[in-house]
């Protein structure tokens, strides 16, 4: 079983390996489509004029505040890099925890979407970025489609008909959709309603994904899964595309 993660906006502040070797990243046949979005994200946050630099930051939606976002951006060619697991942070991958993990378990198929790179594994080295997946990159367009239709026949020949958990949201989902993806959501439960609550959801996310690893299990169907998820003690339902996992408090 694959499952696909989102990112995190918030990323580790620097690396220390060697820059970039997009021929190491996972799926090296999406060289061209990763090198066509980070020249353009490079040359978008290396204008030098006051206007350019405006663009970036509304492209990128930044504040004035986040301009050294736009620094960072800039120098992504030659920026070092770390593996992807120590890069993304935020709830999810704080109760996710990596680093904890015994080193017996598996993670090679744990994917993350990425505005940047499409899909990385964790274990790819990567630099720390800004660029999600909402953005319109000239002259590129929006992110959304243009990975859509890169990532379809490049996912659809890796995944072939294995299940997949897909824990991504909103736009990150729509770059890949297939038979055998089986979407998760998170809702709280409160007073009888049930809401999306972004805390919530990301946390439980995290924790679901680190209680599949350590139990070991590998369904292979959206029922194996929807039981291994019941005799983790989730209260998951199924709906028409997938689950909810319905939750009262942290």
């Amino acid at each position: 079983m694959f499952i696909l993660l989102p990112p995190s906006e918030g990323k580790a502040d620097a690396g220390s390996g060697a820059p970039v070797d997009l021929d190491s990243l996972f799926l090296p046949q999406l060289r061209r489509p990763r090198e066509r979005v980070l020249k353009a994200l490079v040359k978008l946050c290396s204008a030098k004029s006051k206007a350019g630099q405006a663009k970036a930051l509304a492209t990128l939606g930044l504040s004035e505040g986040q301009r050294d976002e736009v620094v960072r951006d800039a120098g992504l060619l030659t920026a070092a890099t770390l593996p992807a697991r120590e890069v993304y942070t935020g709830v999810l991958y704080d109760n996710l925890d990596l680093a904890s993990l015994p080193p017996e378990v598996d993670t090679a198929k744990i994917l993350v979407s990425s505005g940047l790179w499409g899909v990385v594994r964790l274990d790819d080295e990567i630099p720390p970025y800004r660029c999600s997946i909402g953005v319109s990159l000239p002259p590129l367009g929006g992110l959304t489609a243009y990975w859509k239709k890169a990532l379809n026949p490049a996912l659809n020949r890796e995944i072939g008909h294995e299940l997949v958990l897909d824990l991504r949201s909103g736009a990150y989902a729509a770059t890949w959709t297939a038979h055998g993806v089986v979407p998760v959501r998170v809702l709280q439960e409160r007073d009888g309603k049930r809401t999306v609550v972004s805390h919530f959801n990301k946390a439980t996310k995290g924790r679901l994904v680190r209680d599949l690893l350590l139990s070991g299990a590998q369904p292979t169907t959206p029922d194996e899964l929807l039981g291994t998820l019941r005799d983790l003690k989730y209260t998951a339902e199924p709906t028409p595309k997938g689950f909810d996992i319905i939750v009262h408090e942290l």
